[in-house]
């Protein structure tokens, strides 16, 4: 037998319908906020995620699906999205066209990481980015939006943490003072972080290791070194929040894992998945486009963890709502009633209906028990004394009350049971 490749999954049953169900929250909530979708190749060049992710980070250095094709090229598979959408956005003029552009995006992504319950080696991420605003009204309505999208799945066990990184300019200053402080105390950090103390310091600031934690509780605060412009952003986006009624915990240590981050950073975190508790982060990445190769434009985005959306949805629930059945189950009665049978289960799903039908040849009680499994609204009958009187024997599955029906009133009757 050939299994699933590992850290791989299939999706099917309650829980499929569950994924379905949120993508349909998804498409409204970007539609109520004026954004569109953009969907990007799988695979890009992996020079893309070189310059735009950064070369010193766990993504590029450790978990990239990375292949050489039949041209000589190195390929990606997509490893994350911001990249990729403003690769979309230099290639396509997007800004040019639309000087504030609103994209959002749903799809899988790959990293290879020691798979682990929530974390998958191919993974599903909504995101939305918004181009062409330096505004903090923008870092805000992309937290609106985030906030809005998993309140509208039906989950409520999760806080928003935000922080600013300031300017890169207002960076440098506190970056010396930072390198300064951790080398006073390298004997005590982990390996990991004495390898960033000379590519990306401020990472260390939310390393999980117990160690590393110890040493940052003495560390210097980033917002006491920025410049009154970037603490004027940050207010702005706290007060936009605070008018809007959305509590948050001002978080100084996030610093988020990529390296285009500047001013806004946020995450949105759970108690209720263990270890795996950020389900969304997100923030202003204004360098982002002049790293790779376009006009400088300030943007600001977010993505949200689909697997672990789906894990906390069946945990406040208790488990994921059931597939919606069919609304009619087309019970065929008699062997001259097949052709017939499928034919009217045609024009009823061409009404707009969801119909099933028997495909085995079994008996009319076994359909009824099928029809009874499916969680089937109505049920239709067809044999050769219906067809003869030109009707049909319509039973609400519900109440079990049944009756006779002409052919040619059929599409209306069904509705009716339908609400009923």
């Amino acid at each position: 037998m050939i299994s699933v490749v590992r850290g791989m999954r299939d999706l099917h049953g309650n829980e499929l319908a569950a994924w379905q169900q949120a993508e349909d929250v998804i498409r409204a909530t970007t539609a109520a906020f004026g954004y569109s979708e953009y969907r990007t190749p799988i695979l890009e060049f992996t020079e893309l995620f070189k310059r735009g992710v950064g070369t010193d980070t766990d993504i590029v250095g450790k978990e990239m699906y990375t292949f050489e094709d039949r041209g000589g090229d190195s390929l990606t598979l997509r490893p994350e999205m911001t990249a990729p959408i403003v690769r979309a956005a230099i290639e396509n003029n997007l800004v040019r066209h639309s000087p504030t552009t609103r994209l959002w995006y749903l799809g899988p992504l790959f990293r290879y990481e020691r798979p682990q319950k929530g974390r998958y080696r191919q993974f599903h991420q909504f995101g939305a980015e918004c181009l062409g605003s330096a505004h903090p009204e923008a870092d805000a309505e992309i937290i609106l939006l985030a906030m809005e999208t998993l309140a509208g799945i039906g989950i409520s066990s999760f806080r928003l943490e935000v922080n600013t990184l300031g300017s890169p300019e207002s960076r440098a200053a506190y970056r010396a003072e930072l390198v300064a402080y951790l080398s006073s105390n390298i004997d005590a950090l982990s390996a990991d972080s004495v390898r960033r103390l000379d590519t990306n310091p401020l990472r260390i600031l939310d390393s999980k290791d117990p160690a590393d934690a110890e040493v940052v509780k003495g560390a210097p605060r980033l917002y006491d070194y920025l410049d009154d412009d970037s603490k004027a952003h940050f207010g702005a986006v706290c007060g936009i929040l605070d008018s809007a009624g959305i509590p948050y915990t001002v978080n100084h240590r996030m610093v988020r894992g990529l390296d285009y981050y500047s001013h806004t950073v946020f995450e949105i975190v759970t108690d209720a998945l263990g270890s795996q508790n950020a389900i969304c982060g997100g923030g202003r990445y204004d360098p982002l486009f002049a790293i790779l190769g376009g006009t400088a434009t300030p943007a600001v985005g977010f993505s949200i963890g689909m697997e672990r959306v789906m894990l906390l949805l069946e945990a406040e629930h208790g488990g994921w709502t059931p597939a919606a059945g069919p609304d009619v189950f087309l019970c065929c009665a008699s062997d001259a009633a097949r052709l017939p049978s499928q034919l009217l289960a045609l024009r009823l799903r061409r009404a707009g209906l969801s119909v099933v039908t028997d495909l085995l040849r079994r008996s009319v009680k076994a359909q009824v028990r099928e029809a009874d499994k499916l969680a089937a609204q109505v049920m239709v009958t067809l044999g050769d004394d219906e067809m003869e009187r030109q009707e049909v024997v319509v039973k609400h599955m519900a109440s079990r009350e049944q009756r006779s029906v002409p052919l040619a009133a059929l599409v209306d009757e069904v509705m009716k049971d339908m609400k009923a």
